[in-house]
C-alpha cells in the first residue's frame, strides 16, 4: 500500500489533464460549497492523497458536493450509489472498501503509464513465457513493466520483438530493473491482487487503448497494452516535451484495430517485396561475383520508403529527395526511382566505354532524378536520389541543403511540397558525427526543411564490427532523440509492421514538421560486400542468418494461409517481374557507352587456410604484407614497446588480410589475440575496431599517441581516401604540431592507396596532400652528411612513404620507434599487393644489419650493363610490379632500368644523385599510376631539377590530368593503364620534345 499512497500526488497532474481535455476547467478545490468542487486544485503535488480521500468523504456524504465527473468515477468505481446512515453519515466499511477501489483505479492508470513511458525494448529472448497469450494465464508482463517514477529516463524494458534473429538485443543497455513484474506474486507491487484481473477499470484519457470503451478489464488492459508495446513494434517518444505530440502518437499506436489492411494494400505490398527480393536475385544470379551492395536481409525497406513517398504524396508532396549509401541503392533506383533496369545492368559490363563526360564513379554511388506518376495517388511526383561518395553520412547535409533550395524556389516555407528522406546505416548513424551536425541544423531558421524522415538500416553490424564495440548508446539511433525527433523501432520481418510505422511517420512529418527516425531491425544475409566472408568474425550471427527464412517467403506464406492471394497467383507474380528483368538484361548487352549524364542526381579463403598459409612461409623464409607487419610488431612488443592499431575493421582487416583477432566459431565473444601471448614479459598489444568514425577516432589515437613517446600507435583508414573527414586533425595537428605547439608525435596513418579499378573513393589516399604540406624545400640544394638521412627526418615535419616490399614496411614500422625522436609517418598502403605472389620479402631482407631503404636501386639486368642503359624509370608503390612485368614482356630488361622511392618525403636527394649518376646515357622518367595533377610529380619534379642542376629533363608518364582521382569505369581504368605502360617503354616517345 505505500506505493499507492505515493501515486496520487505523482498523477495528480495526468488527472488534471485529463480532466482538461473533457472540458473541465482547473479550479481551487473547495471542501465544502455550494459550488461543485473542482476536478483537482492547482498546484497538486504533496497532498494528494488527502485529498483525493477528502473528496471521497464528501462524496459519500452528498454526491452532489463534488464535480460529476468524481461522481461518475465514484459511482463505477463502487458499482452502486452511495451507502449513508439516516444522519448522512457514511458506513464506515462502505469507506474502506471504495477507498480500495479508487487506489486500484490510480495503480492500472500507472500500470497503463509504464507501458508508454518504459519505451525501449528488448528481445524476447530475455523471457520464457509465451508473450502472444497474455489471457492464457492471468498476468503476464515478462520483464516489460516498471512503476512509474518520477524521472522520465529510467530505463525500462518493454519485450518488444525487434531482431529477426531472435539472438541479439536491439538495446545494448541489459539493465533490468528489480521491481518488474514477472509473475503474478508480483501484482502485489501495485497492490493488487489476482482477483482483480477481471474487474473493470476507468480509463485514463492519455490512454487510446480502449477505443470507443471508457473502462475495461484489468485482463484486457494488459492484453491491449502488450500487444501495443510488446509485439513487433518499439517506440521512444516519452523524452517529447510536448504533450499534443505525444498523444498523437499514442492514440496512432494504441487505437484498437490501426494496423488492419485491405486485401488490396496486403497484395500491394507482396508484389513490392517480390520486386525488391527478385532483383538482388537476378543480379546474384548473372553477376556472382560483382560487389553490389545487396539489399538482402532488408528486402522491406523498398516497401518502406514506397510506402513514406504515397502517404507524402497523399499529403502534397511534390518533390522527395533521397539521400543514402550504398547498400541497397541499386534496388532503391530500380524499383523506388524507377530508372530503366537495362542502364543498371549495362554497368556490370566490363567493356562498357565512358563518354567523355568526366571519371565517372562506381553504380553503387551514382544518382538519379525521374518525374513520375505516383500510382497509388495517381499524382506527378519528383524524385531525385543524391549521388554519394563512400564517406558514409556524408551526403546528409547535402540533401538537407538541396531540399532547402527546392523549397526556396518553390515558395514552400512550410515544407508542404518538398521534403527530404535520409537512409542510413546503423553504425554510421551511431558513428559519424556529420549525423549530429544534420540533426542540428534541423530547425535553425536558415537551415530547416520542415522535417525529414530518417530510415535507419538496422544491420546490427557495421561491416565486420559487433555493435557492442561500435557505440556506447544504447540505440544507434539514439542520436535523434537530441532533437526530440520520435524514434519507431520495428522488426523488418514485419512487413505490416513496417508499412504501418512508414506511413505513420510519412505523417508526423507532414503534421508537425519534425524529424522522425524509422529503425528497421533487421539483418545483412551476405558480408559487407558479395565477396566477404562475415563468418571469420560474426559466426554464430551467420550459421543464424543461413537458416533465416527469406522475408517474402514468410509473408507470402501468410497471405497464402489466410486467403488474401493464391499460390498460384504469387507464382505468377514472381514469373512476371523475372520476365521484366531478362527482358532488360537482353537490352542491356547493345549499351556500348555509358553516359554519365543519364545517372545525374572469387569469395576469400577460409581462416586456418589462411594460418596455415602463414606457417608455410616462415619454412620458406619468405612474409608477404601481413605477416611483415605482425612480425614489425611482435619484434617490437618483445623490446617493451606497447604497439596500438586502431581503425574501422583493423582486427580482421578491410582486406580480410590481418586476423589479429581469432573468434571462436562456437562460441559468441570468445576471442583470442596471438600477439600477445608472442613472449614472456612482454609489452601489450591493442588491436580494436573504432567505431565507423574517422574525425574523432583519428583524434583519440593521436592524444594516445601523446602521452608517451615509448608506443607505436597506428590509425587505419578503411580506405586511403576515408582519412578526408579527419582533414582537421591531419591539418591542424598532426602536420603544424610540432611547428605551432614544440610537440612531437609519433603518429601512424596506414592509408590503402592504389589504382585498381575501384572507382574515385576506393582508390587514391591522396599523398599530393601530404606532400604539398612536406616542408622540405624543393630548391635547396643540400649538404651531403655523414648523418644527412637522420638530420633530413629530424627537421621534417612528417614522414610520407610508398613501400613497395613487406621488408620496406617492415622496417620503416620498425624505425618509428627506433629514432631518437618522434615524428608522424604516413604510410600508403597496399591493396593488391597484400596477396601479389611477387610482393613477398625474404627474411635475409629482414634479419639484423638491415635496415630501411629509402631507395631501392636497379638490380638486374640493367645493374650489370649501365651504358647500355637507355632509359631509368623512377617509381613508388604498386605500380614498380606492373612496370616490371610489362618491361620483361617487351624484352627491355637491359634497356630500361626500374628504381624504386621507398622514402617520398624528406626526399632522398644523396640517393637519387647517385642513382642517375650510375646511368649517365639514360632517360630520366618518372612514372606514376596517379592522374599527373595528383601522386608524386608534382613533387618529385623540382627536386629532381635540383639534384641535377637542371641538366637532365625529367619526362612524366602516367594519367592525364584529371578533376577525380580514380575512373569509376573498369574499361576506362584499363585502357588508361595500358596507355601508360606503353609510353613508359617507347624508347622514342619524347624524341624531339623540349622539357
Amino acid at each position: 500500500m505505500s506505493q499507492l499512497r505515493l501515486l496520487p500526488s505523482r498523477l495528480g497532474a495526468q488527472a488534471t489533464g485529463l480532466l482538461a481535455t473533457r472540458g473541465i476547467p482547473r479550479r481551487s478545490w473547495r471542501s465544502r460549497s455550494s459550488e461543485p468542487s473542482a476536478a483537482f486544485p492547482n498546484g497538486t503535488s504533496g497532498g494528494g492523497s488527502s485529498y483525493v480521500e477528502a473528496m471521497y468523504s464528501a462524496w459519500l456524504e452528498n454526491p452532489q458536493s463534488v464535480h460529476q465527473s468524481w461522481d461518475s468515477f465514484f459511482r463505477k468505481a463502487g458499482g452502486e450509489t452511495p451507502l449513508a446512515t439516516p444522519e448522512g453519515r457514511p458506513v464506515p466499511s462502505r469507506r474502506t472498501k471504495a477507498s480500495k477501489l479508487v487506489e486500484d483505479h490510480l495503480a492500472v492508470q500507472s500500470l497503463i503509464r509504464a507501458y508508454q513511458l518504459k519505451h525501449k525494448p528488448s528481445e524476447l529472448t530475455s523471457c520464457s513465457r509465451d508473450c502472444s497469450s497474455p489471457l492464457q494465464a492471468p498476468l503476464l508482463l515478462p520483464g516489460c513493466l516498471v512503476t512509474f517514477g518520477g524521472r522520465n529516463q529510467i530505463r525500462g524494458h518493454h519485450v518488444a520483438q525487434l531482431d529477426p534473429l531472435g539472438i541479439l538485443d536491439a538495446d545494448l543497455d541489459s539493465f533490468v530493473p528489480s521491481d518488474l513484474i514477472t509473475t503474478i506474486d508480483k501484482l502485489a507491487f501495485y497492490d493488487l491482487q489476482e482477483a482483480d484481473l477481471d474487474k473493470e477499470f476507468q480509463l485514463p484519457t492519455t490512454t487510446f487503448i480502449g477505443g470507443s470503451e471508457s473502462s475495461l478489464s484489468l485482463r484486457e488492459i494488459i492484453r491491449r497494452l502488450e500487444s501495443t508495446y510488446c509485439q513487433h513494434i518499439g517506440l521512444e517518444f516519452m523524452f517529447i516535451n510536448d504533450v499534443e505530440q505525444c498523444q498523437w502518437i499514442r492514440q496512432k499506436f494504441e487505437t484498437p484495430g490501426v494496423m488492419q489492411f485491405s486485401s488490396e494494400e496486403k497484395r500491394t505490398l507482396l508484389a513490392r517485396l517480390v520486386r525488391s527480393m527478385r532483383f538482388e536475385d537476378f543480379l546474384a544470379r548473372k553477376w556472382s561475383s560483382e560487389k553490389r551492395f545487396g539489399l538482402e536481409g532488408c528486402e522491406v525497406m523498398i516497401p518502406a520508403l514506397k510506402t513514406i513517398i504515397d502517404k507524402s504524396s497523399e499529403m502534397g508532396i511534390e518533390n522527395v529527395i533521397l539521400g543514402m549509401p550504398h547498400r541497397g541503392r541499386l534496388n532503391v533506383l530500380a524499383n523506388v526511382i524507377r530508372k530503366d533496369l537495362e542502364q543498371i545492368f549495362c554497368q556490370f559490363d566490363p567493356k562498357l566505354e565512358a563518354a567523355d563526360e568526366g571519371s565517372g564513379d562506381v553504380k553503387y554511388h551514382l544518382g538519379m532524378y525521374h518525374e513520375r506518376i505516383n500510382r497509388v495517388t495517381n499524382r506527378n511526383i519528383t524524385l531525385s536520389l543524391v549521388a554519394n561518395p563512400s564517406h558514409l553520412e556524408a551526403v546528409d547535409p547535402v540533401v538537407q541543403g538541396k531540399t532547402k533550395a527546392e523549397q526556396f524556389y518553390r515558395g514552400d516555407a512550410q515544407g508542404k511540397k518538398v521534403m527530404s528522406i535520409l537512409v542510413h546505416g546503423d553504425a554510421a548513424f551511431a558513428g559519424q558525427g556529420v549525423v549530429y551536425e544534420t540533426f542540428h541544423l534541423s530547425d535553425l531558421p536558415s537551415y530547416t526543411t520542415n522535417g525529414t524522415v530518417h530510415v535507419v538500416v538496422n544491420n546490427q553490424i557495421g561491416f565486420t564490427t559487433d555493435p557492442r564495440m561500435a557505440r556506447s548508446s544504447p540505440y544507434p539511433t539514439d542520436v535523434a532523440r537530441v532533437v526530440n525527433a520520435p524514434i519507431f523501432h520495428v522488426n523488418a520481418d514485419d512487413p505490416e509492421a513496417v508499412i504501418y510505422v512508414c506511413s505513420v511517420a510519412a505523417e508526423w512529418r507532414n503534421t508537425f514538421n519534425k524529424d522522425v527516425v524509422v529503425d528497421l531491425v533487421c539483418y545483412r544475409r551476405r558480408g559487407h560486400n558479395e565477396m566477404d566472408e562475415p563468418m571469420f568474425t560474426q559466426p554464430l550471427m551467420y550459421k543464424q542468418i543461413h537458416q533465416q527464412v527469406p522475408v517474402l517467403k514468410k509473408y507470402a506464406d501468410k497471405l497464402i494461409t489466410e486467403g488474401t492471394v493464391t499460390l498460384q497467383e504469387f507464382e505468377e507474380e514472381i514469373a512476371k517481374y523475372d520476365r521484366i528483368c531478362e527482358e532488360a538484361y537482353g537490352r542491356s548487352k547493345d549499351k556500348k557507352i555509358l553516359h554519365i549524364k543519364h545517372w545525374l542526381d572469387s569469395p576469400w579463403p577460409g581462416l586456418s587456410r589462411i594460418l596455415r598459409a602463414r606457417a608455410d612461409m616462415t619454412r620458406k623464409r619468405t612474409v608477404d604484407w601481413a605477416l611483415a607487419e605482425y612480425m614489425a610488431f611482435g619484434s617490437l612488443l618483445k623490446e617493451g614497446i606497447h604497439v596500438r592499431l586502431s581503425g574501422q575493421d583493423v582486427e580482421r582487416g578491410t582486406f580480410s588480410h590481418r586476423h589479429h583477432v581469432l573468434h571462436d566459431q562456437e562460441v559468441d565473444r570468445r576471442t583470442c589475440v596471438p600477439m600477445n601471448h608472442l613472449w614472456p614479459g612482454q609489452a601489450p598489444y591493442t588491436v580494436c575496431n573504432s567505431s565507423l568514425s574517422e574525425y574523432g577516432v583519428l583524434g583519440f589515437e593521436l592524444g594516445y599517441a601523446m602521452a608517451s613517446p615509448n608506443a607505436l600507435v597506428l590509425w587505419e583508414a578503411q580506405f586511403g581516401d576515408f582519412h578526408n573527414t579527419a582533414q582537421c586533425i591531419i591539418d591542424q595537428f598532426i602536420s603544424t604540431g610540432q611547428a605551432k605547439w614544440v610537440r612531437h608525435n609519433g603518429i601512424v596513418l596506414l592509408l590503402p592507396h592504389g589504382m585498381e579499378g575501384m572507382g574515385p573513393e576506393h582508390s587514391s589516399a591522396r599523398p599530393e596532400r601530404f606532400l604539398q604540406m612536406s616542408n622540405d624545400d624543393s630548391d635547396a640544394y643540400p649538404v651531403f652528411t655523414e648523418d644527412f638521412e637522420v638530420s633530413q627526418l629530424y627537421d621534417c615535419n612528417w614522414i610520407v612513404v610508398n613501400c613497395s616490399t613487406p621488408a620496406s614496411y617492415f622496417h620503416v614500422l620498425r624505425r618509428q620507434i627506433l629514432l631518437p625522436f618522434r615524428k608522424p609517418l604516413i604510410i600508403f598502403t597496399p591493396k593488391s599487393l597484400l596477396r601479389h605472389p611477387e610482393a613477398k620479402s625474404s627474411f635475409d631482407q629482414m634479419v639484423s644489419g638491415t635496415s630501411f631503404q629509402r631507395v631501392i636501386p636497379e638490380d638486374g639486368v640493367a645493374a650489370r650493363t649501365p651504358g647500355q642503359v637507355r632509359r631509368l624509370i623512377f617509381c613508388t608503390g604498386k605500380v614498380y610490379y606492373d612496370l616490371v612485368k610489362e618491361r620483361s614482356s617487351q624484352g627491355l630488361d637491359g634497356q630500361v632500368a626500374l628504381t624504386r622511392l621507398e622514402q617520398i618525403s624528406p626526399f632522398p636527394f644523396d640517393l637519387i644523385e647517385q642513382e642517375a649518376a650510375r646511368f649517365p646515357g639514360a632517360e630520366l622518367v618518372w612514372c606514376q599510376e596517379e592522374h599527373k595533377n595528383m601522386g608524386y610529380y608534382d613533387y618529385i619534379s623540382p627536386r629532381f631539377m635540383t639534384i641535377l642542376g637542371r641538366t637532365r629533363p625529367i619526362w612524366y608518364v602516367g594519367r592525364e590530368p584529371a578533376a577525380a582521382p580514380a575512373t569509376g569505369n573498369r574499361n576506362t581504368h584499363l585502357v588508361s593503364l595500358r596507355k601508360f605502360l606503353d609510353t613508359a617503354f617507347d624508347l622514342r616517345a619524347f624524341e624531339g620534345k623540349t622539357f
